[in-house]
Order: structure tokens, then C-alpha cells, then sequence
């Protein structure tokens, strides 16, 4: 599976579970179980490593919103500003601007052209303040 896809199905478990209250490992059995999108050991590492630092990352993203606040944001943003927010802080091979037009695309391809934006807008803020 290449990079790209692996991301994007890790964004879609990422946003499957801002709707679900079921524990981590039931929205990946689901998953498995509808066959609709591979779920390798790849993408279970991208989907679990954003769920245990979901707090901080929340917290990191809130601190680069201009004018706005995470409530307000769509969960489909949400989810891939969590996604590359802990690609950029916790995965050492993945290099900050690589994450960044990796979310970008994931916001042309699921949300708008505004989104994308608006997504390399705030990691750009993000690897900015965090290069300082």
C-alpha cells in the first residue's frame, strides 16, 4: 500500500471515530469487517497513535487557530488536522512538509479548496512556531 492511501485510510478511521464511542480496536474490527478499505498494520499505527494523544493534539491544533475555535471546525477537517499534527510531532520518517500537502490533499479530495487552505494555513502556523 503506498503512503497516500495509507494516510487516507487512517484519516477515515480517525473520522469514524469522532461519530463512535466504541472502543479503538471495535471501529478498526468494523473496518476490517466491511471490507471497504485495507486496514494494515500501518494504518492501525497511524489510527491508535492519534487516538492516545488525541488531547494533546487537539490542544496544539487550537493554539493555531486564528479567529477560530476546534468546536467550530468541520469533523472532516478536524480529523485531518489530527492525523497531520501527530505525523509531523510523533513520526520521526515523515518529514513536516511531506505531512502538510498530504492533508492538503486529503481536504481538495474530501472537503474544498477553502479547506485546504485553511489546513495548510494552520500546519504551516504549526511547523513555524515549532521550528522556533
Amino acid at each position: 500500500m503506498k503512503r497516500h492511501q495509507m494516510r487516507e485510510n487512517a484519516f477515515i478511521l480517525v473520522f469514524e471515530k469522532i461519530f463512535n464511542d466504541d472502543d479503538v480496536s471495535e471501529v478498526i474490527a468494523a473496518a476490517e469487517e466491511c471490507g471497504e478499505f485495507e486496514v494494515n498494520s500501518d494504518v492501525i499505527a497511524l489510527f491508535t497513535g492519534v487516538q492516545q494523544h488525541i488531547s494533546e493534539l487537539d490542544r496544539l491544533i487550537s493554539e493555531h487557530l486564528t479567529k477560530w475555535n476546534i468546536t467550530r471546525l468541520s469533523k472532516v477537517i478536524l480529523a485531518i488536522l489530527r492525523l497531520a499534527v501527530y505525523e509531523i510531532v510523533y513520526v520521526e520518517r515523515v518529514e513536516a512538509p511531506i505531512a502538510i500537502n498530504e492533508a492538503v490533499e486529503l481536504a481538495k479530495e474530501y472537503a474544498t479548496q477553502e479547506d485546504a487552505a485553511f489546513v495548510n494555513g494552520v500546519l504551516g502556523s504549526f511547523v513555524r512556531a515549532a521550528e522556533k
